[in-house]
């Protein structure tokens, strides 16, 4: 078994077959029997026992004619579209679905797949027809394991018949190889009629494009776990803010196969128990807008250490993402809030304002001046001073949130000033509230919030 699996990756000898270029520029076995022949003569050839052939038969009932697409001829336009259906997405449970279903459509019978990953075989997937005219999953796994054990010899033909077959069964499995690399095997089973020989090519071809297909998708499963490992390295945790201030925070990334994008939330502790609250919303999406914003936390981090005025903060991080040709701009928002005078100072780099919801539920938006974004080189922030009682919450947030395809920014910050908060709700809940009113799990863009409420401080003085 291991002889013929390895087989697979030579030729197949010029009286078995020629190779042809396909479509795609794949090589791939031709399903005549012989360059030259003619129908009549391959037939005939089957009839007189010849090496080349696997037995006589008809074509299996509600199945195109393989020998007539094997000579040529209006059937093979049905082979191009059968070989075109196959690989139709980067899914590789959804590619071996397809080539079961085209294997019984072209040729009759029950279809099935066995993956290989590593050493690990799965058990019969994507099975097409009835399960048990399948054979022995043990011999169809054996195949699978061999399926790259060198070759110790010349072996004519890339399929294995199943020699536990009864007579009036026959089964075959043919290996899912792509380059020098095995993915498992097709199993095609049929009752009552022999096993012809463009029956066996027909099959084997098309596990050669179902492999192809399989590699390309393995490679971009790949790749995306990279993507996420990345992005999961990217979505750190935000500080801890001081133990007079509650906070809660939200993320919800734009687009089902994102984890993190643009949008980033931070919170800073600060002296005589202040902490710096930090909403940024870093233009476009995706990894490229992660890595930027990763950038722009980092230098965040570093100059608020300084315990600078908001305004200055910004300023700075103006100035150093100004020099980085290769970073996108940016916009922010500043908080600092400071329960111990009930009050919050804030600044903007092009951002959206806070909203300020009061302990009995009204909420309305906080003015605050507005900068140009970080990364221009402009300059000119400014801060704006406002009172935060205790139990009240302030929400930052992104434009995500409230942003919607032909409506109006004002018309959008309005909706949200709208909501209403039931009395003594937790952080959780006020956000759960604006996220469901503001329907933020369809919106079109990243989403970040975050809800701080300060309150009296028990225990010991912090730093």
């Amino acid at each position: 078994m291991a002889r013929w699996i390895q087989s697979r990756r030579r030729p197949v000898p010029a009286d078995s077959g020629r190779h042809r270029a396909d479509e795609g520029g794949h090589e791939s076995t031709a399903i005549s029997a012989r360059a030259g022949d003619s129908p009549d003569a391959a037939g005939s050839a089957d009839a007189a026992g010849s090496a080349d052939a696997v037995g006589p038969a008809e074509a299996a009932e509600g199945a195109p004619d393989v020998d007539a697409v094997a000579a040529g001829g209006a059937p093979l336009s049905l082979l191009r579209d059968a070989l075109a259906a196959i690989g139709t997405t980067l899914d590789e449970a959804t590619t071996c679905a397809e080539l079961t279903r085209i294997a019984v459509r072209l040729a009759g019978g029950t279809a099935a797949v066995l993956r290989r990953t590593g050493q690990t075989i799965s058990g019969y997937e994507a099975i097409t027809g009835d399960a048990d005219a399948l054979p022995d999953a043990r011999w169809a796994t054996a195949a699978a394991r061999e399926a790259e054990t060198p070759a110790l010899g010349a072996q004519p033909e890339p399929w294995l018949e199943y020699p536990g077959a009864p007579r009036t069964r026959i089964a075959l499995c043919t290996p899912l190889t792509s380059g020098e690399e095995g993915y498992g095997v097709l199993v095609w089973a049929r009752s009552g009629q022999p096993l012809r020989r463009a029956e066996a090519e027909l099959l084997s071809l098309l596990a050669e494009r179902a492999a192809s297909h399989i590699r390309h998708a393995r490679a971009y499963a790949s790749i995306n776990r990279t993507a996420g490992d990345l992005q999961r390295a990217l979505l750190a945790e935000p500080g801890r803010p001081h133990p007079n201030l509650d906070i809660a925070i939200r993320y919800l990334p734009a687009g089902g196969g994102v984890l993190v994008g643009g949008d980033w939330c931070e919170t800073v502790r600060l002296h005589f128990g202040r902490t710096l609250l930090v909403v940024g919303d870093v233009m476009g999406h995706g990894l490229e807008a992660a890595v930027d914003m990763s950038a722009y936390r980092s230098s965040l981090r570093y100059i608020a250490s300084a315990d600078l005025p908001p305004h200055r903060v910004l300023r700075q991080m103006d100035e150093i993402a100004s020099r980085e040709s290769d970073l996108r701009p940016a916009t922010c928002l500043l908080a600092r809030v400071d329960p111990g005078r009930h009050q919050v100072t804030l600044a903007s780099a092009g951002h959206l304002p806070p909203v300020r919801i009061t302990s009995g539920g009204e909420a309305s938006m906080v003015p605050v001046p507005v900068g140009p974004p970080l990364g221009t080189g402009l300059g000119g922030y400014e801060s704006a001073t406002h009172p935060l009682a205790e139990g009240e919450t302030l929400v930052l947030f992104t434009d995500g949130l409230v942003e919607r395809r032909g409506e109006d920014i004002d018309r959008s910050l309005e909706r949200l000033s709208a909501v209403r908060f039931p009395g003594g709700d937790g952080l959780e809940d006020v956000l759960d509230i604006i996220l469901g009113r503001l329907d933020a799990r369809h919106a079109e863009d990243d989403v970040a919030a975050l809800a701080c409420r300060p309150h009296t401080r028990q225990g010991p003085g912090s730093s």
